[in-house]
C-alpha cells in the first residue's frame, strides 16, 4: 500500500488551475461537449456535483468518486445516487491529500466500472489518482467552482503531467 501523500503550498496554487480542457456554461451545455466524445470511452466523475448532474442528464459514470459535499457543505440528496452503480466501495480520505488506500479503492474500482467511491473525508485531490489509475482514452470529468467542468481525456503525456504532481507531494 502507498503511504499518504499530503499537497504542498506550492502545488496548491498550480491545482487551483484547471488540469484539463474547461467547458464552461450549463450543466446541459458541459454534459452535451462530453457526450460527443463518450462514444467507446470509459466516464469517469470526481465529485458530488459534477456526478449529480451526469446521472440527471443520462449520462452514467463508468465511476463516481462523491463526498457527500459539495464546496465543502454537506450536499443532501447523494444517497440517492447509491442506486446508480452496482457496487459501492468506500475509502478515507483527508482534506489536502491522497490515502494511501485511495490508489486501491480508486484502481479496483476503475477496472471493474459501475462503481461508486464514497468518500470518507474530501475527494478533491482523487481526480489526480482517478487518471493515474484510468486506461489511456478514458475521460475524468471534475468541477471548476464557479467556472463550469474540467474534462481530462486520459494519455500518455496527462498522466506524465499528473505523475510529476504526485512526486511532488510530500510523503506523510
Amino acid at each position: 500500500m502507498k503511504q499518504r501523500l499530503i499537497l504542498t503550498s506550492s502545488l496548491r496554487a498550480k491545482l487551483k488551475e484547471p488540469q484539463g480542457e474547461l467547458i464552461r456554461g450549463k450543466p446541459e451545455e458541459a454534459f452535451r461537449a462530453i457526450r460527443e466524445r463518450m462514444p467507446g470511452r470509459k466516464l469517469i466523475t470526481v465529485g458530488d456535483v459534477v456526478t449529480s448532474n451526469a446521472i440527471k442528464l443520462g449520462l452514467k459514470p463508468w465511476v463516481a468518486i462523491v463526498d457527500g459535499k459539495a464546496m465543502r457543505e454537506p450536499l443532501e440528496g447523494i444517497e440517492e445516487l447509491r442506486g446508480a452503480w452496482s457496487r459501492v466501495l468506500r475509502l478515507e480520505n483527508q482534506p489536502g491529500t491522497i490515502s494511501g488506500e485511495a490508489w486501491s479503492v480508486i484502481g479496483d474500482a476503475i477496472r471493474s466500472g459501475d462503481t461508486l467511491v464514497l468518500v470518507d473525508g474530501e475527494e478533491d485531490l482523487l481526480a489526480i489518482v482517478a487518471v493515474l489509475c484510468a486506461p489511456e482514452g478514458s475521460l475524468v470529468v471534475y468541477g471548476q467552482p464557479g467556472e463550469g467542468l474540467v474534462l481530462i481525456e486520459v494519455n500518455k503525456d496527462k498522466k506524465r503531467v499528473f505523475r510529476e504532481i504526485v512526486a511532488q507531494m510530500r510523503p506523510y
